[in-house]
Order: C-alpha cells, then structure tokens, then sequence
C-alpha cells in the first residue's frame, strides 16, 4: 500500500514568499512613479518601494501565520 503524503503547504513556498515581495515592489513602485508623473514629484518611487516590501513582508508573515 502506497502512503501518500499531502502537498506542501503554498504558505511555507519560497517561491510564493519571494513573489509576494517582487510584486509588492513592483505594485507600489508603479504607482509611485506614475504619482511622480502626474504630479511632478521625485520622492514617490522610492516611498512605493518600501511600502510595497513591507506590505509584501507583512503577506508573507500572515501566510506562514495560518499555517
């Protein structure tokens, strides 16, 4: 008789922890540099960046959390 095993957990996936941020940066520093184009600002950028590693941080957090 074969024992089967369930399927890694998506929340433990490195790949997942690692997409989470990337997108989180990529989000939040796309609208910082469109908010820079319309209003004519150069600080936005770098305020998206890091808010999206911490939002992308925090969604990583809350994933392993549940687990």
């Amino acid at each position: 008789m074969t024992q089967q095993h369930a399927p890694p957990s998506r929340a433990v996936d490195p790949w997942a922890a690692f997409g989470r941020l990337v997108a989180g940066v990529a989000i939040y520093a796309t609208i910082g540099w469109v908010g820079d184009s319309w209003i004519g600002t150069s600080f936005l950028v770098p305020v998206g960046i890091v808010i999206g590693a911490a939002l992308g941080l925090w969604t990583t957090f809350l994933g392993l959390r549940q687990q």
